[in-house]
């Protein structure tokens, strides 16, 4: 009798299913549970390659594409640039910092813009606002003007990123997001790659139509966002809920297993809540998401001051213009697989704090090499331990990312949350922009220092994270065990329960 009432219950379902529009809300009929087990392994596998081929690769082109951008001055500068321009003292620095005034600004509102509006239109405005300043940043002849270009090129690039990552909460499990995320991610790392390749060959149109090489390398690169910008309204999906490319019942599944997440199998969260002010107020408030700023500004610190130096590093060396932008390819090569294989065995076993502090371990050992290296000598050595610097800082991001995209919820505060993460975080870029001095070369003792101090603090805030969440889980576990999991549930509704988000009883924290 249960099989046929089950089985009659099915049947309803699916006639349901087949009835309703793409576009109309997910039905609440079912629990969470029932439609988690509609699907088996396999299935879900299948479902869930759909959604990684249309998503992440798409995501990966335009940070690709926005890192690009962010990134190539450090090849225009010496390609010519810095001469053209008369960018000498200090100048260089400033140039590279009043990108991250716009950019830390613009984050927080950008995202709280995101959760009113549909991610393929605000991300497509994005992408051809950074690709149109980028455009015309060859276009300058002056000092002024650059700076200028700089400032608009960090208002436009602001929300993509925080867009980004919180799109991907709300497509995938909390121990799933994160490989997801260094694929897209490590696009950051190949642009490294991606720009000295293209920096080579564009320098060689060096003089065509009157313009200096660098000024093609900032017209080429921001072209291409401007063009793709016009696709991303109709390609790029905004959720699970109103997907085409999947069916109903895919598009209802994907939903609940998202619900379906909390560490407990009681409780579940939801990624349909409309932000206000309590969330915003929750996502600035929590002292966790402050703490992890901490490791964040460890990285960014590292990685913009890295990548803006590191083509000057090489060819200091002794290498000329060209063959230094070629040799910083295998650096980044090697901080994109690393940053893959770390994300990939966090979400295997389900930790992200001991992949922060590993990564950060790798960065000290690369900074006390350069510091302790008499430069110029041993250029080999000086070069080998640019490795362990580039291992170090990229592949513990994503680890801090999706630890605090794990432990925010529901998704308005964590749309705050992570904004906030990654807006005070990127402040670092001030500091790692003004901390490699030219006056300091080949040695740059603060540059390096810098790095050194922040990622040994990194590594430290990292620690008090860990024990931190691991109390919170271990007195919610006890909580349970003292009162029981009906007596907890019959002081919430359901929706009280989805609306404490991360402060309810059944949630537990990713450590």
């Amino acid at each position: 009798m249960a099989e046929k009432s089950a089985d009659m219950a099915h049947e309803e379902y699916q006639i349901d299913l087949e009835t309703r529009s793409k576009d109309s809300p997910i039905p609440t009929t079912l629990t969470a549970e029932d439609v988690f087990n509609r699907f088996d392994k396999q299935e879900t596998r299948r479902i869930m390659r759909k959604i990684d081929f249309r998503l992440i690769p798409l995501l990966s082109v335009l940070y690709l594409m926005a890192f690009l951008d962010r990134s190539n001055i450090g090849n225009a500068k010496i390609a010519g640039m810095s001469e053209d321009l008369n960018l000498y003292g200090m100048r260089y620095n400033i140039a590279l910092t009043v990108f991250f005034v716009p950019y830390a600004l613009f984050e927080i509102p950008s995202n709280i813009v995101l959760k009113l509006l549909r991610p393929s239109i605000w991300i497509s405005i994005l992408c051809f606002c950074w690709g149109l300043v980028m455009t015309l940043m060859g276009l300058v002849n002056t000092y002024k003007g650059l700076v200028i270009a700089r400032f608009f090129l960090g208002m436009a690039e602001a929300g993509f990123f925080p867009a980004a990552t919180f799109l991907l909460t709300i497509w995938y499990q909390r121990y799933e997001v994160q490989r997801r995320m260094a694929v897209f991610y490590a696009a950051a790392s190949l642009s490294g790659a991606f720009s000295g390749l293209l920096a080579y060959a564009i320098e060689k149109m060096d003089g065509l139509s009157g313009l200096a090489g660098w000024k093609w390398i900032f017209i080429l690169e921001g072209l291409l966002p401007v063009i793709v910008s016009f696709s991303l309204y109709f390609i790029l999906p905004d959720n699970p809920q109103t997907a085409s490319f999947l069916t109903p019942e895919e598009r209802e599944f994907v939903v609940n297993r998202i619900a379906y997440q909390t560490g407990v199998g009681s409780g579940n969260i939801t990624n349909s809540d409309k932000m206000s002010k309590k969330y915003i107020i929750a996502g600035f408030s929590d002292w966790k998401v402050w703490m992890a700023i901490v490791p964040f500004l460890a990285c960014s610190i590292g990685v913009y001051g890295f990548t803006a130096t590191v083509p000057t590093v090489v060819r200091q060396l002794g290498y000329s213009s060209a063959n230094a932008q070629l040799m910083t390819i295998p650096i980044y090569v090697a901080g994109m697989g690393t940053t893959l294989i770390a994300a990939w065995w966090s979400d295997r076993i389900q930790q992200r704090t001991p992949f922060i502090m590993g990564g950060f371990t790798f960065a000290v050992v690369g900074f006390i090499g350069e510091l302790a290296i008499p430069h110029p000598k041993f250029p080999g050595v000086t070069y080998f331990f640019l490795f362990f610097i580039a291992i170090g800082l990229f592949s513990p991001f994503t680890c801090i990312v999706t630890l605090v995209a794990n432990n925010s919820a529901p998704s308005s505060k964590r749309a705050v949350a992570m904004a906030v993460l990654i807006s005070i975080g990127n402040l670092g870029g001030i500091c790692g922009s003004n901390v490699y001095f030219a006056a300091q070369a080949p040695r740059y003792p603060a540059g390096f220092g810098t790095g050194l101090g922040m990622c040994t603090a990194g590594i430290i805030a990292s620690f008090i994270l860990r024990k931190a969440y691991q109390r919170e889980n271990k007195q919610r576990d006890e909580l349970i065990v003292a009162e029981g999991e009906d007596a907890i549930r019959a002081r919430y509704s359901d929706q009280e329960l989805m609306e404490l988000g991360d402060k309810s009883p059944f949630f537990r924290y990713t450590v």
